[in-house]
């Protein structure tokens, strides 16, 4: 492993939040600042529904990933969901990604989770490669579907 990856503590809010900020304008994700901050807060002092990595340089992280975790029958125990994984466009195609997701799913499994689920944009065919090549598969069966509430 060539990237240091770090566990986000609410020390790193301001960081973290520019980062959230720089991926949801890229992906048109309509959020105030206030309510990123609101939503990350927990996340960072360590709620057990999820938790956020940086990594890179600890001064100036090249990007975050964020897991949230749940309960699946199916799955047999605790899984866990990819909500968020961005990596700054100047240091993107590296392997970071691929680095950072096998790290991060071989420490979920060394803590007992079961599986591990992400989005993936359906003619987003690059995307779609990297996180094949990180073994993720897409399920024939399911389509994620969502009612705001």
């Amino acid at each position: 492993m060539t990237t240091a990856i770090t566990l986000a503590t609410p020390a790193d809010a301001s960081k973290t939040l520019a980062l959230i900020a720089a991926f949801h304008a890229e992906y048109g994700l309509d959020m105030t600042d206030e309510a990123r901050a609101a939503a990350l807060a927990p996340l960072l002092a360590g709620s057990p529904h999820g938790a956020v990595w940086l990594f890179g340089p600890t001064m100036a992280p090249t990007g975050y990933v964020i897991i949230t975790f749940g309960w699946s029958m199916e799955m047999g125990g605790m899984d866990a969901f990819v909500d968020e994984l961005y990596i700054r466009p100047p240091v993107r195609k590296r392997g970071i990604a691929s680095e950072v997701l096998s790290a991060i799913a071989g420490s979920l499994r060394d803590v007992g989770v079961k599986a591990l689920h992400l989005e993936v944009d359906r003619d987003d065919e690059a995307t779609q490669r990297l996180y094949s090549r990180a073994h993720f598969k897409m399920r024939d069966r399911y389509a994620l579907m969502t009612r705001e509430l």
